[in-house]
């Protein structure tokens, strides 16, 4: 299935939110600190309803001890400074996906490690600054899933 990294997530709602997005999708959940919140954050645990036993969630203390684990794994950055449309980019079990925290988005030093074809964005009216984090997710996961059958493809 795919991984969902999320780099420094500041705001716990927005995390619950994919926590529960992965266990529904069978994505996993890598989270690299700093963290904005402590895992057991009574907002983090709202926004993710009963679904934190359903979904696998891992926790790393940097990007550099996080992106050894992707060593077989295409990467993809998304961001607003994204080279590539989301929706145009063929995708594979495995891939994986990384978003950047909701103030700042993916640092320079991060999109830099990540090939420009595999730098995606989703597009949105022109002057527009960023989507929530939450739903930015949804809308990548959703479409990779898509694309592989939705776990159905044989």
């Amino acid at each position: 299935m795919f991984a969902v990294i999320l780099y420094q997530p500041e705001i716990p709602p927005n995390t619950g939110n994919i926590i529960r997005l992965c266990a529904n999708t069978g994505a996993t959940l890598h989270l690299v600190k700093p963290l904005g919140f402590s895992l057991d954050d009574k907002q983090l645990v709202r926004a993710g309803l009963d679904y934190h036993e359903f979904a696998t969630i891992r926790v790393y203390d940097s990007w550099v001890e996080c992106v050894k684990c992707f060593k077989e794994s295409r990467v993809f950055a998304v961001s607003t400074k994204g080279t590539q449309q989301y929706d145009l980019i063929e995708y594979a079990d495995g891939d994986a996906f990384v978003f950047g925290p909701e103030s700042r988005g993916l640092p320079a030093e991060i999109l830099g490690t990540v090939a420009e074809q595999q730098r995606i964005r989703v597009p949105m009216v022109p002057g527009n600054r960023s989507l929530n984090l939450s739903n930015a997710v949804a809308v990548v996961i959703y479409e990779a899933w898509r694309q592989t059958g939705f776990g159905t493809k044989v």
